[in-house]
């Protein structure tokens, strides 16, 4: 449970819906269970497809062997071979392919796809399925990675790379009292939406029809075009119902949208894939694992003097999303912290492991990990409280960040730090803590986390951001737009703010999922920036609709007028003229007040984002304006460690973020919970592993643990707002942040319960992990009873 604290802002008592904790408009339809999923979808004569992966993660693909004693023309089979365009999925880059053709780069990599009228006929054309497999030694790790003897991605097997530097990193460490060094690990995670992987799609002459659960519905749409050599005017991309995404969905559904479009125009029959849960864990993209080293220079009153950072990211075998993941990991690894000097580094390394993809966050909870459980080291190294180290470092007002960007406004770090550590009772229980000795124990720890909104640099102003606002015969006002709700509750949000833009009641606006032979583009729904800047748009174009509407008005009554809560009144604002519904039906039946016939056009508001001249970025310095916003959050976690059973579970948490304007504060305490739970969950119980054939560790859900209620801590959320202008009504994004600060909180909670300091340097802390920890207290406590001189 959680109490939702907001303080008062100035201003938002002016708004009619802006700032309400308003309930979704797509709730009921999913209690009730009417809200109808890709698996419930009931399609006349629809088949059904598999797809036969590889067993090895490195070798020669020789050739797929079909079974002679199965009757092959039950089933369509395709490969490499049937593509009438290029072998790629389409992404940041296109070196995924669509199925293995001469190398096999990865296990469960896709071999070829089977389509068949029914499971049984399916689970036999895949068994009589066989790939000739020459195995080769797979690199699986960044440290083999590195070394570069075998050599699977370009020259060195580095996807990516990116460097930050400033000042003078030779004076900054000469000017420091004490250097602190450490290197920290993150591991893989899995998204464990609810609702599975899922396409469908049906026969199109020269082109591709599909519906499936997804993020990014023109992401889809351009792989389809080029995989497929189609026009894109030729291709029809719908988003269905989505259970869930967190990443998850914005590059995978682009392989299997492939695959159905394929098979269905191969086989002349609508094709439905939807994955079983042990199939999604195997196969889908996952979070990347990282390593992460830093080296620090302090002066004795906690100062930063100099810090250098070296940040390396298990991209697996394709970039999918590695280098973006890449360029935030960096652009956050400082964190809220002021660092004069300088010298950050970050490679996104290639493995014969599954490609690694979007996960909510995207690079920046690996990075902040290490930066705030660096912040702990120092803390402990100096001696001083790790709340005022932070404080001692954290940004202000005309700091900049070691990409040059300075920060005029919108820095929250030193009072949502402040906020929490009061709330809990941070600094009095972390002493009271430290002393225990029982076998049940309690522990807090706190950290700062931010978050940039929107793509970085110019990747918004490149964007093109395109939003429509219609009217509908009945008064309905519908916007139109490729952002999808995968529960996180866009569908409800963007109509809030064309709502609020129009003076309309709530419930006379509804948002559409994407279809993009009617959506416009306005983006894939990521980088938490859907109500940033796509709900920015949507304002505008309503502002665009009403004054289209408001001089429609006035060219029919003669004379100016005046708008105010749906209703036209004269120039004064005194004689009511017409209202809002009353002006639209006017316009569709083309009469003005004096009974004359006219013809009008949709009655339409269009907006296209509005680029900042003024926020200037670098791409080949990599510096300059990096975020156009930036939402800050820290979070106090109070947790039980039990030294019989080896658990570690959040009892109580306090968090304060500050977000520009709350839209609706009801759905960012949903976001808020949810983030920081998944990031607890990812901190202490989520094991997810490579087999040594480079295969996940597990495909069930008995192995791989998430939170549940049990796991789920007391949470007290408090909202800060310091309104953004780039948002509307000056909203920032909230969607990513709440998983970027939970690990590092837990790991620094776990070592006061156990009374020591500095050493969790890696997530997760299971059972085994913490049996290590007791290990390393029970051996510094019997040093410190030892006589001088003895030996253990």
């Amino acid at each position: 449970m959680s109490k939702l604290d907001k303080p008062e802002t100035e201003g938002s008592e002016a708004f009619k819906l802006i700032g309400k904790p308003l309930a979704r408009l797509d709730g009921l339809e999913k209690v009730t269970g009417k809200a109808l999923f890709v698996a419930d979808l009931e399609i006349p004569d629809v088949w059904l497809a598999g797809v036969l992966r590889s067993p090895v993660a490195a070798g020669r693909l020789k050739g797929i062997a079909k079974d002679p004693h199965f009757d092959w023309s039950k089933v369509t089979v395709v490969t490499a071979e049937d593509l009438p365009g290029p072998n790629a999925v389409s992404m940041v880059r296109d070196d995924y392919e669509v199925f293995a053709k001469d190398r096999i780069s990865f296990a469960t990599q896709a071999l070829a796809a089977v389509a068949a009228p029914d499971r049984e006929t399916l689970d036999k054309a895949l068994a009589s399925l066989k790939a000739d497999v020459l195995p080769e030694a797979p690199i699986l790790t960044l440290e083999d990675s590195i070394k570069a003897e075998t050599v699977i991605w370009g020259t060195k097997n580095v996807i990516d790379e990116f460097r930050v530097q400033r000042g003078d990193m030779e004076k900054g460490f000469a000017e420091a009292d004490v250097i602190v060094e450490g290197t920290y690990r993150t591991p893989y995670q899995e998204h464990v939406y609810l609702e599975t992987q899922g396409m469908v799609a049906w026969p199109k002459a020269d082109g591709a029809i599909v519906e499936g659960s997804m993020q990014c519905p023109y992401y889809v749409h351009g792989a389809l075009a080029k995989a497929l050599a189609i026009d894109t005017k030729n291709v029809t991309v719908r988003q269905s119902v989505t259970g869930g995404g967190f990443g998850g969905k914005e590059d995978y559904p682009s392989v299997m949208a492939i695959w159905v479009a394929l098979l269905a125009n191969t086989c002349g029959h609508p094709v439905k894939l939807v994955y079983d849960r042990s199939e999604d864990l195997l196969v889908s993209t996952k979070r990347h694992p990282s390593k992460v080293y830093h080296k620090t220079g302090v002066k004795r009153d906690g100062t930063i003097t100099a810090m250098e950072v070296d940040i390396l990211l298990d991209g697996g075998a394709a970039t999918t999303m590695s280098k973006v993941v890449l360029s935030r990991s960096i652009l956050h690894c400082t964190c809220g912290y002021k660092v004069l000097n300088a010298n950050l580094h970050a490679r996104a390394m290639a493995t014969n492991s599954p490609p690694n993809g979007a996960f909510r966050g995207f690079g920046a909870p690996q990075s902040i990990f290490a930066m705030e459980r660096q912040m702990d080291k120092i803390a402990f190294t100096l001696g001083m409280d790790p709340l005022s180290v932070r404080l001692k470092n954290v940004l202000r007002r005309g700091d900049s960040f070691p990409y040059g960007q300075v920060m005029d406004e919108g820095v929250f770090a030193a009072e949502v730090l402040e906020d929490v550590a009061e709330r809990l009772g941070y600094r009095e229980k972390r002493k009271r803590y430290a002393e225990q000795t029982g076998h049940v124990r309690r522990g807090i720890g706190l950290s700062l986390c931010l978050h940039g909104g929107g793509f970085t640099g110019s990747g918004e102003d490149n964007m093109g951001t395109k939003v429509e606002v219609e009217v509908v015969p009945g008064g309905v006002v519908e916007v139109l737009g490729s952002s999808t709700d995968m529960g996180q509750g866009a569908s409800t949000v963007l109509p809030m703010i064309a709502a609020e833009a129009l003076s309309l009641p709530l419930s006379k606006v509804r948002y559409p999922r994407p279809d993009t032979s009617r959506s416009p583009n306005s983006g894939p729904t990521v980088a938490s920036r859907t109500t940033m800047y796509v709900g920015m748009v949507v304002r505008d174009a309503s502002l665009n609709l009403l004054a289209k509407l408001k001089a429609y008005v006035e060219e029919t009554h003669g004379g100016p007028v005046s708008y105010k809560e749906g209703i036209f009144y004269d120039y004064d604002g005194e004689v009511k003229i017409m209202d809002f519904d009353e002006a639209a039906s006017r316009w569709f039946k083309g009469k003005d007040e004096k009974g004359e016939k006219g013809k009008k056009d949709r009655l339409l508001g269009v907006a296209s984002y509005k680029p900042d001249a003024s926020a200037a970025w670098d791409d080949e310095k990599y510096q300059g304006h990096a975020y156009k916003g930036y939402a800050w959050m820290a979070q106090a976690v109070e947790v039980e460690v039990n030294c019989d059973t080896y658990e570690v579970t959040p009892i109580d948490s306090a968090v304060a973020v500050e977000l520009g304007r709350a839209i609706n504060p009801a759905q960012i305490v949903g976001q808020i919970e949810g983030g920081v739970l998944q990031s607890y969950g990812w901190s202490t119980i989520e094991d997810l592993t490579l087999t040594p054939e480079g295969k996940y560790s597990t495909g069930h859900l008995n192995a791989y643990l998430v939170p549940t209620t049990l796991d789920t801590p007391h949470f007290e959320v408090r909202i800060f707002e310091d309104p953004c202008a780039v948002g509307p009504y000056g909203a920032k994004g909230i969607g990513e942040l709440p998983m970027d600060g939970g690990a590092p909180a837990v790991a620094a909670a776990v070592e006061n319960a156990l009374g020591v300091e500095a050493i969790v340097d890696k997530v997760p802390l299971t059972g085994e992990e913490l049996h290590r920890l007791m290990s390393i207290q029970m051996s510094i406590q019997l040093m410190s009873i030892q006589p001088k001189g003895a030996s253990l």
